[in-house]
């Protein structure tokens, strides 16, 4: 009996031992999966708190590494937007064809009609081009395969046109300069010159702005205001130009009275609302400072523009029925419209659209080089041209145009002149 009651003990012993161990190893397992859990929670709590305090709280670079950063950022853009600082001991890495970047402050529009235009594609190589006057030398050079006249150091440039200046037009012109390092002077100056006369000398009333090709420094340049032979301002430009003037760069010139703004490439560096003084008739390029050994410190310009600005030609074709304009521009026996002619196609856009019901008849115009039928069928295409650009750009209904083209039929000015021959390659506008 007591052997029985001995195993049966023994047995209940066993079992509540197998139950807490059972319970024991469920706990266990419970304290682990727990523990696993704290610490995955920790580390993704730890990571996060990382991420957060790179976003919130970054660390701050070192000066060295924020003036090494702003410097990236001129080179690659040409100018610090938004600052005044002035790197004189920077040097800008070389930008043989700078790609010009749009910012906000390009509100240039080309003028309307054309006052004088040269690409200089009719002049030869070695040549001085016959469509300009100086008092020193120049010539045409071909640079990957474009025309350039190429300016002579201290040398005055005077482009030669049958008319005074108007009260408000366009200058455009390609600037390229070439051979140009830190050795390059920071008196080399490229000078555009508003006179009282068309001779070489400056005049008695007369403005300037100063551009510079000078590498070493940066924030010079300057303008300056002469009127009746008395300087009344001269001061510096205060932008850091050089590396958009280092290669290939466009040069803008708005004049609207005594108001000059000129932008290089999409960038307005100067603004002055009077420094144009009264009386001015003339524009010229001058050149200085300039090493005079042949590849070092070259300045060349093409495809050069002048032209006359209209004060609002949107309000004359809905008012007056009628609109003649050169400054839509085409390749050379083409109907392809060139770049240039946006802001007159814009005029003219607008005015459909703020007259829904106005219908426009759209005529080209040649002058009378090559063959009469050539010319016909060229002004035609050219009409067709304008009228696309409309429809497409502006979303004017195409039933709304219509197109026709005279060819060298019907002259405003003398074919046997350039002037003329200008005058004579234009699109009408006339409303219906």
């Amino acid at each position: 009996m007591k052997t029985i009651l001995t195993v049966i003990m023994l047995g209940m012993a066993g079992l509540c031992q197998a139950q807490f161990l059972e319970k024991l190893g469920e706990r266990a397992t419970n304290a682990v999966e727990r523990t696993v859990e704290r610490r995955v929670e920790k580390e993704t709590t730890k990571s996060t708190d990382r991420v957060l305090d790179t976003i919130v709280d970054a660390p701050k670079k070192s000066k060295k590494e924020q003036k090494k950063n702003r410097k990236k950022d001129k080179n690659d853009n040409g100018f610090i937007i938004g600052g005044s600082e002035n790197t004189e001991t920077a040097n800008p890495g070389t930008n043989s064809q700078n790609t010009p970047s749009v910012y906000s402050n390009f509100d240039f529009e080309p003028g309307n009609v054309a006052i004088f235009e040269d690409n200089f594609s009719r002049d030869n190589d070695g040549d001085f081009p016959a469509k300009w006057d100086t008092n020193g030398s120049g010539e045409i050079v071909t640079v990957n395969g474009e025309k350039w006249f190429r300016l002579a150091n201290n040398s005055m440039f005077i482009p030669i046109t049958a008319h005074n200046l108007p009260e408000n037009y366009t200058i455009e012109f390609d600037l390229l300069t070439t051979g140009i390092d830190n050795k390059t002077s920071s008196q080399a100056m490229v000078t555009l010159f508003l006179s009282d006369n068309n001779k070489y000398e400056k005049g008695r009333n007369w403005s300037m702005v100063e551009l510079t090709p000078c590498q070493f420094i940066g924030n010079i340049g300057a303008l300056e205001k002469v009127v009746d032979g008395k300087r009344e301002f001269r001061n510096q430009i205060g932008k850091d130009y050089r590396n958009t003037i280092n290669g290939k760069s466009r040069v803008s010139i708005a004049i609207n009275k005594t108001r000059m703004r000129v932008w290089l490439n999409d960038n307005k560096i100067v603004d002055v609302p009077r420094l144009v003084p009264e009386g001015i008739t003339s524009f010229k390029i001058g050149t200085r400072g300039l090493r005079d050994d042949r590849a070092l410190d070259e300045i060349h310009i093409s495809n050069f523009r002048m032209a006359k600005s209209s004060q609002d030609n949107r309000s004359k074709l809905v008012t007056e029925g009628k609109l003649s304009t050169n400054a839509i521009l085409f390749n050379t026996g083409s109907a392809t419209i060139k770049s240039g002619s946006e802001a007159i196609l814009k005029e003219v856009g607008e005015a459909m659209q703020s007259v829904p019901d106005m219908r426009i008849m759209i005529i080209g115009h040649t002058d009378a080089e090559g063959s009469a039928d050539s010319n016909q069928k060229l002004s035609q295409e050219r009409a067709k041209s304008v009228r696309a650009a409309l429809v497409n750009q502006y979303g004017i209904d195409m039933g709304r145009i219509q197109t026709d083209g005279k060819g060298e039929a019907n002259p405003v000015a003398d074919n046997n002149s350039t002037s003329g021959k200008e005058q004579n390659r234009r699109v009408e506008f006339i409303k219906l």
